[in-house]
């Protein structure tokens, strides 16, 4: 008995034995293990937020300074958001329970655009300061087309 995550989708594999009864209590139990451990995976708002901060001083100088940057559930089709006037990163939650690296990739995206609001040269070349923003962004077109659904940058 195992449950995980695809995508947006909850998978719970189950024997095909178990009575429905039994079926609804383990999943029940399956679903409950599963957000546990998701949640002592995902960091707080307030570990973005630091995390932020150190990654804008290794790779940024430390020029972009966030106000806030928090986890936020309606962002079905891009991976994070920001609003410069105000220095706030907000990051989908369908991030959660990926690699570091990758959640790394999305805020320094985002804390670029706290200095650089269009996607041209100067955008790019601050955000390949990150050695695996091109990995990062692999994954995530790999994780977008698992997940058949359309990958957007932020």
């Amino acid at each position: 008995m195992s449950a995980y995550r695809d995508g947006d989708k909850t998978i719970v594999l189950l024997p095909a034995w178990l009575s429905g009864e039994d079926a609804d209590e383990w999943v029940s139990r399956m679903l409950d293990r599963l957000a546990a451990k998701e949640s002592r995976r995902r960091p707080t708002d307030e570990a973005l937020l630091e995390r932020a901060k150190e990654l804008s001083a290794k790779y940024l100088n430390g020029e972009p300074d966030p106000v806030s940057v928090r986890w936020v559930d309606n962002q079905q089709h891009r991976w994070g958001s920001c609003t410069p006037e105000t220095g706030t990163i907000r990051i989908s939650t369908r991030l959660k329970g990926l690699p570091e690296w990758v959640i790394n990739y999305v805020i320094i995206h985002e804390l670029v655009h706290l200095l650089v609001p269009s996607h041209g040269a100067k955008f790019w070349a601050l955000v390949e300061q990150y050695p695996k923003a091109e990995r990062a962004r692999g994954f995530l077109e790999g994780f977008s087309a698992a997940a058949h659904t359309a990958p957007e940058e932020c």
